[in-house]
């Protein structure tokens, strides 16, 4: 069996991240943990971070992955698949979309992205592979979104620092039939390992990743608040 976190940030590119790749690594291979996708923050925060200027030609897709890369490279040293992932941010609402399976034409473009919204965002995505999972959607400040407009719903939320109402999330997955994911929404050392799924299958591509969590062949790792 294997453990796989769905929901983590680095330090590099998350703005509230405490983690270095090489402290993601070695706590949650240390944690039992085959694969981690790293969701660091795709808002406005993160790119004013980063120094990245909206309006200019910068490759603003490979500066918001440097975090996912230097984890992905401890990784590989010590034997963990490391996907990249989003946790998408709009200008409409505090609401947090975590996107599995994007490339440059989804999210190449920060600023068109973040005034969408995601009635506009979410037709797009689709058609583009991509798959769309609303994070903690009953976490302070955050809605959940009408559910034709979603592949999924968080409803096992690990992070600790909150409440994330996961009871109202799994009612909320099961009244629209929406996919459910577990993720540790992990920012630092205490978060380690927090939730995730467990599964059979090891997936090593962003499209096996996405490939499994429509399946549901996968159980939830049920620690959350």
């Amino acid at each position: 069996m294997y453990k796989i976190e769905t929901h983590l940030h680095t330090a590099r590119c998350s703005h509230c991240g405490r983690l270095s790749a090489r402290e993601i690594v070695e706590g949650y291979k240390a944690a039992g943990y085959s694969a981690l996708v790293v969701t660091d923050h795709y808002n406005r925060a993160t790119f004013e971070m980063l120094g990245v200027d909206l309006a200019s030609r910068e490759d603003k897709l490979y500066r918001f992955l440097e975090g996912f890369r230097q984890v992905r490279e401890e990784g590989a040293r010590a034997g963990l698949v490391v996907l990249p992932g989003a946790e998408v941010r709009f200008d409409e609402c505090m609401n947090d979309y975590l996107v599995y399976g994007f490339g440059e034409e989804l999210l190449g473009d920060p600023e068109a992205v973040f005034s969408m919204g995601i009635a506009a965002f979410a037709p797009i995505a689709r058609h583009q592979g991509a798959l769309i999972v609303q994070a903690h959607p009953y976490r302070h400040d955050c809605t959940p979104a009408i559910a034709c407009y979603l592949d999924g719903v968080e409803t096992v939320n690990g992070n600790p620092r909150h409440h994330n109402h996961n009871d109202r999330a799994e009612e909320y997955a099961r009244e629209f039939g929406l996919l459910r994911l577990a993720g540790s929404d992990c920012h630092q050392p205490e978060d380690i390992g927090g939730t995730g799924i467990l599964t059979r299958e090891l997936p090593d591509t962003p499209q096996a990743l996405i490939d499994l969590i429509r399946s549901g062949r996968y159980t939830l790792l049920e620690r959350g608040v």
